[in-house]
């Protein structure tokens, strides 16, 4: 990337905070290109050094948002400040100078640390000690909404849990249990840890495989060994241990304590199904460096015009943060353009908007920090929201806009779980659009983007994406779409001039323009009765 385009971009930033617009544009909101461009491509520039958590150029992005915001006149979210703190741990396991070996039979296995299994402190603490009995808990899910527990008749506190990820699968007799094809909550890696945590567990031990984790263990090796990995500082912390195995790992830990790994897993599928005791244990000294790093999510508010409807809130959502710099040679930089450059600054183009043209109700405009490293700032957000999540009405969150060009659809999956459904068929078909087709959720991805952190304590959310029928040279616009698959995290991941980002405006002139309906409503949103996250709010 050249320095001109950072220059260029900051003062076209600069220049455009207040867009001028036509004599008549008062009465709607309309997000502009222009500025939204400039920002885009700040924000992906390599002087913000792809925006890493705990790196110089996090700090950059915030103090650049923090200005813009300034620039724009929102209101600070936080008081007086625009900043929210995050403390976060950074841990980085040292497996050279730890002794950590599983033990079956009486012998150690001959595995290797990133090859056959990984393992990290999950409380921030740099020093651990085991002799902890493993314990075979399937799925290791407790789902009252499906008549589930896999924790049923044992103690397993101080145990170390070895489990499956994703979900029991569905039968001829349940075909739609634990949501059928797609995954649920409880099939993702974060819950598992979090539950074994509230199992009181010293660790998990999960078993990968591709077809469940839906990624090779390449991915696991890549996240695990020899990089440091974040973790919130404060409040719930996990458990001592947790790590993954290869499946060909599980096989020879399971075939060591006497034990048929194939047969565990098929009654793990079936509701009847206990803990199962291994004679084996994890034995030995586990090291970590460990350091504490404060980051900010970055809040921005317009204040509602009704004298009542302004203590409510609708909260915009995206954020700041991606794979920084990374590497000692070549291209170090991971600029994060698409992810999530783009949606960081099409937040800013929609707050220019909402600043000119208010909603009854406030807005939120909320950059967070330290998504790529497990939604740490969104979950720090909602741990200690700066406006009651009783008196937020809804989160709607971007992540990794469109960048190829306009469409006729808008994605709108995870809306269906709430009123919020109806009204983003309503702002679609206002824009001559219509919602895309509902795709069967097979990685969860609803679990895996900002918005979940409000879902689970009780607040309608969702994430905007791009539709897929593209209006110009469809077959070009799909093959380019398509493409970015192998720029995703990667350094390759960078602005292009070139880019029709019409499709990046619509996607934010649509949730602006859904965000306003939700703000002008009459009406706090609600789930749908019977939805896993129709809980109240927090």
């Amino acid at each position: 990337m050249k320095t001109s385009y950072v220059a260029s971009a900051l003062a076209m930033s600069l220049a455009l905070a207040f867009p001028v617009h036509a004599a008549d544009a008062g009465k709607n909101a309309v997000v502009q290109e222009a500025p939204l461009r400039a920002h885009l491509q700040f924000l992906a520039s390599d002087l913000l050094e792809g925006r890493g958590t705990g790196q110089r150029g996090g700090d950059l992005t915030v103090a650049y948002l923090e200005a813009q915001a300034m620039a724009l006149g929102l209101k600070p979210g936080n008081g007086n400040s625009f900043r929210q703190p995050v403390l976060i741990a950074g841990v980085k396991t040292q497996p050279a100078d730890s002794t950590l070996k599983l033990e079956a039979g009486g012998k150690p296995l001959d595995i290797s640390f990133g090859k056959d299994w990984v393992f990290s402190p999950g409380d921030a603490t740099a020093v651990h000690n085991f002799n902890a009995d493993l314990v075979f808990v399937g799925y290791g899910i407790t789902a009252p909404d499906e008549q589930w527990n896999d924790y049923k008749g044992m103690d397993l506190k101080g145990k170390i849990l070895v489990m499956m990820v994703n979900d029991p699968q569905p039968t001829a007799e349940q075909p739609n249990r634990f949501n059928g094809k797609g995954l649920t909550y409880y099939g993702r890696w974060t819950y598992k840890f979090e539950e074994a945590q509230r199992q009181g567990a010293a660790g998990v031990l999960l078993i990968h495989t591709t077809p469940t984790a839906s990624y090779g263990w390449s991915v696991i090796q890549n996240s695990w060994s020899g990089v440091e990995r974040f973790q919130l500082a404060a409040g719930t912390l996990g458990t001592p241990l947790q790590g993954w195995m290869t499946d060909d790992t599980a096989r020879a830990l399971f075939t060591a304590a006497g034990q048929d790994l194939d047969a565990l897993r098929a009654a793990a599928e079936k509701k009847d199904f206990k803990p199962v005791p291994l004679a084996a244990k994890l034995n030995g000294e586990m090291k970590a460096a460990v350091r504490k790093v404060e980051q900010f999510n970055v809040a921005a508010v317009v204040p509602g015009t009704d004298p009542k409807l302004k203590d409510e809130v609708v909260i915009y959502s995206a954020h700041w943060d991606h794979l920084g710099k990374q590497g000692d040679s070549g291209d170090t930089i991971f600029n994060g353009a698409v992810d999530n450059a783009s949606g960081s600054a099409a937040l800013l183009a929609m707050a220019a908007e909402a600043q000119r043209v208010p909603a009854r109700r406030s807005q939120m405009f909320l950059w967070v920090a330290a998504e790529e490293q497990g939604l740490l700032g969104s979950a720090a957000y909602a741990s200690s929201p700066l406006w009651p999540l009783t008196r937020t009405a809804a989160n709607l969150n971007l992540d990794s806009l469109n960048f190829v060009g306009a469409t006729r659809d808008i994605g709108t999956q995870g809306s269906e779980r709430t009123e919020l459904g109806k009204l983003a068929e309503t702002a679609a078909k206002a824009m001559g659009m219509q919602i895309a087709a509902a795709k069967p959720d097979l990685a969860g991805g609803y679990f895996r983007s900002d918005h979940f952190n409000f879902a689970k304590n009780g607040v309608p959310a969702f994430s905007i994406s791009s539709g897929r029928d593209y209006i110009k040279d469809p077959e070009a616009a799909k093959a380019k779409a398509q493409a970015y698959g192998k720029r995703y995290h990667q350094v390759s991941d960078e602005y292009d001039a070139s880019w029709d980002l019409s499709g990046m405006v619509q996607t934010a002139q649509y949730t602006l323009n859904l965000g306003r309906l939700i703000a002008n409503a009459a009406k706090l949103p609600e789930w749908k009765a019977g939805d896993a996250f129709a809980v109240p709010r927090n």
